[in-house]
């Protein structure tokens, strides 16, 4: 069963400098389905932001639908919640007051539930003993899991995850890859997840959509085939290399980058 549809997409930019209008989106078509984990990779610039936060119900689109669980997307809803780049906490609240936030903004969860759901989710993301620490006395790893603890709380039926390790330096990426997949394979949601570096679709993900330079369009999904649960060291498996070079053959690169190894290549993107 798909959780998420989207059926022939289209996203066009007017500019007003120069009275044009640029085509950001073009027939973009995927499904996800229920408890999936799927990445999205592309070349800068392909509109894969573009697409998240018209799934998020942040930006209105020009033709094509996207469904969640059978009805359209116009807009956000608690069915979805979108974690970005930056943590984006409240610096005046402590973890706690951070990872039951989005539960208040909706209403939907009485006093006890959002303290049960606060203590689960603040334990499941290894942040037990922190819970009356503010943002300022956290690490960037450790703020990014409040933010993926107050997605988890709110209960959405689809998680969209904006790049959330760009911001971290490479030995915590890595760290917080593996640990966003022990915390994924318990919750089990449904996830959309952009990334720019290969290697972090192909260890995270069960499918890898790679879209095209801009207009973008979806050139084709890959399946990745290594079961579950894995380890960073999959990442040194000639299998995970020769599947990581497979997506970047099918990326569109700058000329600069032809003839590099994939492994310059993830370097090259990332900085």
């Amino acid at each position: 069963m798909h959780k998420l549809e989207i059926d022939r997409l289209t996203k066009q930019y007017f500019v007003e400098r120069d009275g044009r209008q640029v085509l950001a989106l073009s027939d973009v078509s995927l499904s996800v389905a229920d408890g999936e984990f799927m990445a999205i990779v592309g070349p800068s610039g392909c509109g894969k932001t573009t697409l998240l936060n018209i799934v998020a119900g942040l930006l209105r689109y020009d033709g094509g639908s996207v469904i969640i669980d059978g009805a359209k997307v116009e807009g956000p809803g608690v069915d979805r919640a979108v974690v970005f780049q930056q943590s984006s906490l409240l610096p005046w609240r402590t973890v706690s007051g951070n990872v039951r936030f989005g539960m208040e903004m909706q209403r939907r969860f009485d006093r006890a539930a959002m303290e049960t759901r606060t203590d689960h989710f603040t334990r499941l993301v290894g942040l037990s003993g922190f819970e009356r620490h503010y943002p300022s006395e956290l690490s960037g790893g450790m703020q990014q899991r409040v933010n993926l603890a107050r997605a988890l709380a709110a209960d959405p039926v689809v998680m969209l995850m904006d790049e959330p390790f760009a911001a971290l330096d490479a030995q915590t990426r890595e760290y917080m890859q593996a640990e966003l997949l022990k915390i994924w394979s318990e919750a089990r949601k449904t996830v959309l997840f952009i990334t720019h570096q290969i290697n972090e679709a192909v260890f995270l993900a069960d499918r890898v959509a790679v879209m095209s330079a801009r207009p973008g369009r979806v050139k084709g999904i890959i399946d990745i085939p290594f079961e579950r649960p894995r380890t960073l060291r999959l990442k040194r498996d000639t299998r995970f290399l020769e599947v990581e070079e497979t997506i970047w053959q099918m990326v569109e690169e700058a000329p600069d980058r032809i003839g590099m190894s994939a492994r310059d290549r993830a370097q090259a993107v990332s900085r």
